[in-house]
């Protein structure tokens, strides 16, 4: 096998290991649905390898099959015949034989004879093994249903029962047992038997995966709760489930609701086309949710097999597990014994009695190629495409911060608000959030101070729309030109812009680039900010602080008295690339009125600048993300940061997967044509190197951060909510990490 991605060695990653979805933590797995023949196990099984191998060309490394795929679901009393259960037998040996040359690991559903009884199980196969058998732990008896009548429930297998004899070298051993004689000159072989079989997958490191069948999913607390916690990351269902009117919406519910509470993905394949009219019908539905959210579902109803094939993101979901550590305690919990019980007992409702079983190793190796990424991979994560989520997560988003301003402001004597306007996004949407606050309280919005404050790159156009935006809100514009104050500083500190400003020219040896360095910068930022306290002081008022999350994350702010600093920081919870989609909500659900509504929109046309050094030749003006890397990609990075605590090489496959290919995918309802733009991997590279180093240098800017709310479920960059780190981490490893994994052309 070749070398994993995250390998210590100090040589650098082939393009092929970079590009390969499995190096990268996922798993290609399959819900699979075909014609059934009913009471024929070998065209079954015949049809099963079939899709095996066409999903195995495919990179799948798990199929899940519908439950009693092999003789059909809806045989009835068939379902006891001896010769139907001879010819299961028969049938599981062929898939075991196959097995050998297939890559996937196969879920199947079959009846089996244990002793005097019968169950209704799912067998796993891989790598010319059975390797476990998962009975079905809950019959339903009830309206259609009368599987009582031929099953016995998994959950209560006699005692001292672990394991099932089936013919074949199965699981490595060659025992002889009765069930077996139904196959005449092939040996048996014990295999685990029950329902709480853990398979770990060998050669895909996180993948553990755990059976249930059908209704085991609709009971209050379903074998693959207990599964989850006790570390499956993948929950299989193969359901022989028959379809009336609504009843696939509650499947996708049940599914939808276990892989979320679950931090799981959750296969679910169900029986279709071949399967008895006499009473009922079928419609084959086949889905995978990955911690609540839908990855892929085939069309019901089908005409032939049908398979939904989506990448598991197995790194992703241990990720969410580390981090939300309730998950981990209720494991504990439920491990735990009952008062009053012998410490030692175990029941099938402890996550600590699952059995784990191996797989995979030499008869599995995952392909180490560049098969894709079959999944969607937002280009804006706290940005949802479908125009309906998004209008709803502005709705909330704004909401949020007008809320937390509201509370805020009644705390504290119900101050003025003071703020300082450039025209630009993060100004303008601290504005309309304070505007709104101002209505909820029944105040006056001239009780807000929005004060432009001019310096030595201010546009007119950004003025013009500070002015025009803080007037159409009916707050109390004023201008307080900075010029004459900044270059009286910065004379007297002897910064070389004293001499040029004195004499206009450029002082000896100093050029434009000296002249114009971050001290410069500062002074006007420090300026604007010094003004804006001293004002609230005067005024009895606050000064709101207008800086995002994407700043606060690249360290794009001033520290101590510049725009790092405030008394509320309104927006310190908001990404820059939501912002815009926030602005544009406010305009199109008209809470001001036309005028204020055309010039947000003019602010929106503006580019992102600080506006602080005089614009170059040709008339260039200084660019934010010139300096700092595009938002999209810093916002991209910092989200996976945030929620997931991803490595550097892992963002950027998964940053290429996203924005390598701008004609792919869907964008963001709104958002400008010019904005839908491509990325390749050096420029990712190149900007997520960047984001590294400057998420660490700037920590000491976090650590001081004042209050503000948490918005979106990406996370915060609060000190005292969502992210602590010392300020004196170095990013060594991160970009070790980078230049060691990440390929640069």
């Amino acid at each position: 096998m070749t070398k994993a991605v995250n390998d210590t060695a100090t040589d650098a990653v082939t393009d092929i290991e970079f590009h390969s979805a499995y190096d990268q933590g996922f798993a290609r797995v399959a819900a699979v649905t075909l014609p059934v023949v009913p009471v024929d196990p070998a065209a079954n099984a015949a049809a099963i390898i079939e899709q095996a191998r066409s999903l195995g060309d495919d990179g799948v490394c798990l199929a899940a099959f519908p439950e009693l795929c092999l003789t059909g679901y809806a045989i009835d009393d068939l379902l006891l015949s001896d010769v139907l259960l001879s010819d299961v037998l028969a049938a599981i040996e062929t898939l075991r034989a196959a097995s050998t040359d297939l890559l996937p690991a196969l879920v199947v559903g079959a009846p089996l004879r244990l002793g005097d009884r019968l169950y209704n199980c799912a067998l796993v196969i891989q790598g010319g093994r059975v390797r476990g058998v998962a009975p079905k732990s809950y019959l339903p008896t009830y309206r259609e249903f009368y599987e009582k009548r031929h099953f016995a429930p998994g959950d209560a297998l006699p005692a001292g029962v672990e394991t099932i004899e089936l013919p074949g070298v199965c699981n490595g051993s060659n025992d002889s047992g009765s069930d077996a004689a139904a196959v005449p000159g092939r040996p048996a072989s014990r295999v685990p038997f029950g329902p709480n079989l853990l398979f770990e997958v060998d050669d895909v490191p996180g993948l553990t995966f755990h059976v249930e069948v059908c209704e085991d999913m609709w009971v209050p607390v379903p074998p693959s709760s207990l599964a989850a916690l006790a570390g499956a990351t993948v929950l299989v269902n193969i359901s022989g489930s028959p379809i009336t009117v609504g009843r696939a919406e509650d499947r996708e519910l049940l599914a939808r609701s276990s892989s979320a509470r679950g931090l799981a993905a959750y296969v679910y394949a169900a029986a279709g086309q071949g399967e008895s009219s006499t009473d009922l019908a079928w419609d084959g539905q086949t889905l995978v949710y990955e911690n609540g959210e839908l990855l892929g579902s085939t069309e019901r109803f089908p005409d032939g097999p049908r398979a939904t094939v989506v990448d598991v993101d197995v790194e992703g979901m241990r990720a969410e597990r580390l981090r939300q550590g309730t998950f981990a305690d209720n494991a504990r919990t439920l491990s735990s014994p009952a008062a009053g019980s012998p410490a030692a007992a175990t029941t099938f409702t402890d996550p600590a009695a699952f059995q784990r079983i191996r797989i995979g190793g030499a008869e599995l190796t995952a392909p180490r190629t560049d098969i894709g990424l079959r999944r969607r991979v937002d280009r804006f994560p706290f940005v949802p495409d479908d125009p309906a989520r998004l209008a709803q997560d502005c709705y909330e988003a704004y909401n949020i911060q007008v809320a937390a301003l509201v509370q805020r402001l009644g705390a504290i004597g119900n101050p003025k608000i003071v703020v300082g306007v450039s025209g630009g996004l993060d100004s303008t949407h601290a504005l309309i959030v304070a505007a709104r606050a101002m209505d909820r309280l029944g105040r006056p919005r001239s009780d807000i101070h929005a004060i432009t404050m001019p310096g030595f790159a201010t546009s007119a156009g950004t003025r013009r729309n500070a002015e025009d935006l803080a007037v159409g809100l009916g707050c109390i514009f004023e201008e307080l030109d900075i010029r004459a104050t900044a270059t009286q500083m910065l004379t007297e500190m002897g910064h070389p812009y004293g001499e040029y400003a004195r004499t206009g020219d450029l002082p000896d040896g100093i050029s434009e680039r000296d002249l114009y360095d971050v001290t410069f910068e500062n002074v006007q930022a420090g300026l604007r900010t010094d003004f804006l306290f001293r004002i609230a002081n005067h005024r009895g008022g606050i000064v709101l602080g207008t800086g995002d999350l994407s700043e606060l994350a690249l360290g794009w702010c001033t520290f101590g008295v510049g725009d790092q600093m405030a008394h509320y920081g309104v927006n310190a919870g908001i990404p820059k690339t939501l912002i815009q989609h926030l602005i544009r909500w406010v305009v199109a659900e008209r809470l001001f009125d036309d005028v204020v509504g055309r010039t947000l929109l003019s602010i929106l046309d503006t580019e992102i600048s600080p506006e602080l050094v005089p614009a170059g030749a040709g008339g260039a003006i200084q660019s934010t993300q010139a300096k700092i890397g595009p938002y999209a990609l810093q916002d991209f990075t910092l989200w996976h940061v945030l929620r997931r605590g991803a490595r550097p090489s892992r963002i950027a496959f998964l940053a290429y997967q996203a924005w390598s290919d701008a004609t792919a995918g869907d964008w963001p309802e709104g958002l400008p044509q010019a904005e839908r733009v491509a990325y390749d991997l050096p420029e990712i590279r190149h900007w997520l190197e960047l984001f590294h180093r400057r998420f660490f240098t700037n920590q000491f800017k976090r650590s001081t951060l004042p209050n503000g709310p948490k918005v979106v479920a990406g996370g915060s960059l609060s000190p005292r909510g969502d992210w602590r780190m010392p300020s004196d981490a170095a990013a060594t490893a991160w970009l070790a990490e980078l230049e060691r994994n990440v390929p640069r052309a």
